[in-house]
């Protein structure tokens, strides 16, 4: 896909990124219904392991399945490893929290990966940056609310999973440049799927009737959600598409109280308010300064 396109079809990466988004959120739901009954780990079996063949689509259609090869195999084992750690998380929160409560968290990952940009990465980050990385965390402490009645334990979870796949999507833009995209993901489906394997013979639960069709949906979900997701950044560029990742929210609330009657506390709007508009406004700075040290266009170029 060149350049042009993935400039001038603005629409369809909109729809593409929704898509991708409605994706995931279905999935968690998927997966929020099946922890109530089944081990954690015998749910990330089966949503790695159904991933995979949408992963592999994305794989050949990004080059070819010779990009599959890792030239520095530790990164991606890290990686995998952090991903593993940020689906536990995820799921297990999921059991315990409501849909919307998680992904209102999770939503503050990238004002993690800003934060620890400078020591980590040694990119440099400016004072208004700053300004809306702390408003963020500021929207994290209403959610979870410390020290008070409405703090839930689950919510450490939640925050852990946020943490684990910030440092994951630190790792890809470290080594954006050495590892290719298709490898990156399809070593970050592998390591929880085999880790998974060897663990959930030991508390496997058969599934009954259905629950078979809501594991393969999980994982079908999840790898689908791949391909939207860099379909809709292929067709547009970032700064118009990541706004719209936000629109899990209404997904997560959606189908949060279809299926469970859960609505957001109050300080569940109010920390997700406060997190939504500090991420659109480091992500809206931060292209402003990738813009300024962009150099001028020429036509050799």
């Amino acid at each position: 896909m060149s350049d042009g396109e993935r400039s001038n079809s603005p629409g369809l990466g909109i729809g593409a990124v929704c898509l991708g988004v409605l994706c995931l959120a279905s999935m968690d739901a998927l997966a929020k219904w099946l922890g109530q009954a089944y081990p954690i780990i015998q749910i990330v079996f089966f949503r790695t392991l159904f991933a995979l063949p949408p992963v592999a689509v994305l794989a050949y259609v990004s080059g070819g399945f010779q990009l599959l090869r890792p030239e520095r195999l530790w990164v991606h084992l890290l990686r995998g490893l952090l991903g593993t750690g940020a689906i536990l998380f995820f799921f297990t929160a999921l059991r315990y929290m409501p849909l919307a409560t998680v992904w209102t968290i999770a939503f503050s990952a990238p004002l993690i990966v800003t934060a620890l940009s400078r020591p980590l990465l040694g990119e440099p980050v400016g004072i208004r940056r700053w300004a809306g990385v702390l408003v963020g965390f500021a929207g994290v402490l209403i959610v979870i609310q410390p020290g008070t009645a409405g703090f839930e334990w689950a919510m450490l979870l939640a925050l852990a999973g946020t943490l684990s796949y910030s440092l994951l999507l630190m790792t890809a833009r470290k080594f954006a440049a050495s590892e290719t995209a298709p490898a990156m993901v399809l070593f970050n489906m592998l390591v929880p799927l085999v880790i998974a394997t060897v663990i959930t013979p030991t508390v496997w639960t058969m599934p009954a009737g259905w629950d078979w069709l809501a594991f393969v949906g999980a994982g079908l979900l999840g790898g689908s959600a791949m391909i939207f997701l860099t379909l809709g950044y292929r067709l547009a560029p970032a700064a118009v598409v990541a706004p719209f990742d936000y629109t899990a929210l209404i997904w997560s609330v959606a189908l949060g109280w279809l299926i469970w009657r859960d609505w957001p506390t109050p300080a569940t709007w109010a920390g997700a308010v406060l997190i939504v508009a500090a991420g659109l406004y480091v992500a809206y700075r931060e292209t402003r300064v990738h813009r300024r040290a962009e150099p001028p266009a020429t036509d050799a170029r």
